[in-house]
């Protein structure tokens, strides 16, 4: 069954074709990856599926726990509510606040009182208060954080604020994730690390995972299908075998380097 189905989606910003007649389907539970040269579209696509920007034609629904929802015209917020959370190629956390507090904000979203509790501080708002600080503070150290939980987020090295809008991310209670270049900046310890995170998240809390990234090792790694985009366009869609193999990959995007390798 397809979580999320994405039919001949375009996108025009005037007279440039950001998106040009896209069509993806992920199944749930799938960790996938979108592939493509700088400039070929995938990060709009993102931005389409969380409601950043308006599809100009096309279709985008998902399904979750036997509802469909068509997210053409969905503000983010909703989005999000319906279950898809993301991260972005540049970080975009609340510099100005603790790593802590981050993930609180996030989770709140989901937050089991109404807003005359909150306004009252009645119990109910202060048990699951705590529920929220216990439930972020074990999220942080997944990612090893929970030690930095105190500290401003924007004092935080970059592989750690990256590691951070996961967390972030994931405190939303997602069933689909979407990770814009989750490497991007990290080294190679810092790499292999979070290729290994990124796997086991998808078991432990039940996602589906799409995730765009320039770094091959680890798309190759850990996607089980790899759709790749060129010119807004998408070119070619397998195992990562197959795209490896591919010629019209090779010439685009990989490269002969990267295909004998």
């Amino acid at each position: 069954m397809a979580e999320l189905s994405i039919q001949k989606l375009t996108k025009s910003f005037g007279g440039l074709m950001a998106v040009s007649n896209v069509s993806l389907e992920i199944k749930n539970g799938e960790l996938v990856g979108l592939i493509g040269p700088n400039g070929a579209g995938k990060t709009t696509v993102f931005n389409l599926l969380t409601g950043i920007y308006e599809p100009t034609s096309g279709e985008i629904t998902f399904e979750h726990d036997g509802r469909k929802t068509r997210l053409n015209k969905l503000k983010p917020y909703r989005i999000s509510k319906a279950g898809i959370a993301r991260t972005f190629q540049n970080i975009r956390l609340f510099r100005d606040l603790t790593v802590l507090d981050n993930v609180r904000i996030a989770m709140h979203q989901n937050a089991g009182y109404g807003l005359l509790a909150g306004f009252l501080h009645l119990p109910a708002h202060a048990l699951e208060e705590k529920k929220i600080v216990e439930e972020s503070i074990n999220l942080l150290d997944i990612f090893n954080l929970s030690d930095k939980k105190n500290e401003m987020a924007r004092n935080l090295p970059y592989g750690e604020q990256r590691r951070l809008e996961i967390v972030r991310a994931l405190a939303t209670g997602p069933s689909l994730l979407l990770l814009d270049e989750p490497a991007a900046g990290m080294n190679l310890g810092e790499t292999a690390q979070l290729t290994e995170t990124i796997a086991q998240l998808r078991d432990r809390f039940d996602l589906t995972v799409l995730l765009i990234e320039h770094d091959m090792s680890l798309v190759m790694r850990i996607c089980e299908r790899i759709y790749v985009m060129d010119y807004g366009s998408m070119i070619a869609e397998g195992a990562p075998e197959e795209i490896k193999a591919n010629p019209r990959v090779i010439k685009a995007y990989l490269g002969e380097d990267v295909a004998n390798a």
